[in-house]
């Protein structure tokens, strides 16, 4: 079992930044893809991006490529979505999620985070 924590959410003012942390726990995320997903309510969860269980190539989104990045310190068994000119659409509760020895790009994911809400102002 791989229990996951986030934090670093928070009110931000659009064009602003925020780095959200993802931190692991049970296990080594070292064998784990690792993906962010948020979700707006009354929406279905949507992918942001994930980064390789290896940690050498990342996917993004369209809506946030460019602005948004993930970096993952193994040692520490942590992840962190940095994001980059927020905008208002930003706004969602941003959820971490592993997946083991993971596909980047539209596979499943087999844990989950509580989620930590990001609002961005106008």
């Amino acid at each position: 079992q791989v229990q996951l924590v986030e934090s670093g959410g928070g009110l931000v003012q659009a064009g602003g930044s925020l780095r959200l942390s993802c931190a692991a726990s049970g296990r080594s995320i070292r064998t784990y893809t690792m993906g962010w997903f948020r979700q707006v309510p009354g929406k279905e969860r949507e992918f942001v991006g994930a980064i390789s269980y290896i940690g050498d190539s990342s996917y993004f989104t369209d809506s946030v490529r460019g602005r948004f990045a993930i970096s993952r310190d193994n040692a520490k068994n942590v992840v962190y979505l940095r994001m980059n000119s927020l905008k208002p659409e930003d706004t969602a509760v941003y959820y971490c999620a592993a997946a083991y020895i993971g596909k980047l790009v539209g596979g499943s994911f087999d844990y989950w985070g509580q989620g930590t809400q990001v609002t961005v102002s106008s």
